[in-house]
């Protein structure tokens, strides 16, 4: 089992920013494959947006979990897949999707293609749940 002893206020300064990340990242990912921008038509932009939607996947596992947990009132002492499953996955598919959205990002400046700021706010919102997710998985020791 692991614990988390960290005070309310901690909790929410970590939990609203990393809430922010995955929803930004979602919401961007989204926007690309409804709105089709000029980004969208290069092969290899195509090829990452694909690979953030898993993941955006593994951010969606994640947020299940909590939700799991918060509903069975497990918040601060989880066992350790519910804790790699919850705050492991949101932290990893933060990591991951921002890896990947700079890549694309990169190429989208790179080619002067209209449409870079979605792979933008995604390598943003990655950023956001990688660094909050992480800060609270790292909260949690062993008892």
């Amino acid at each position: 089992m692991y614990e988390s002893k960290i005070s309310d206020a901690k909790w929410i300064a970590y939990d609203i920013p990393g809430n922010v990340g995955w929803i930004a990242f979602l919401v961007g990912l989204i926007l690309c494959f409804v709105k089709r921008p000029e980004i969208m038509e290069h092969q290899w932009i195509f090829g990452l947006l694909l690979l953030d939607l898993l993941c955006g996947a593994v951010m969606l596992v994640g947020i299940g979990e909590l939700i799991s947990e918060r509903i069975q009132k497990l918040d601060r002492i989880l066992p350790k897949k519910r804790l790699y499953r919850g705050f492991g996955a949101l932290a990893f598919g933060g990591f991951a999707g921002m890896v990947v959205s700079l890549a694309a990002l990169a190429i989208a400046l790179a080619k002067g293609l209209t449409g870079a700021g979605y792979p933008g706010v995604l390598a943003f919102g990655g950023a956001l749940c990688f660094l909050f997710g992480g800060l609270l998985f790292r909260e949690y020791k062993r008892v």
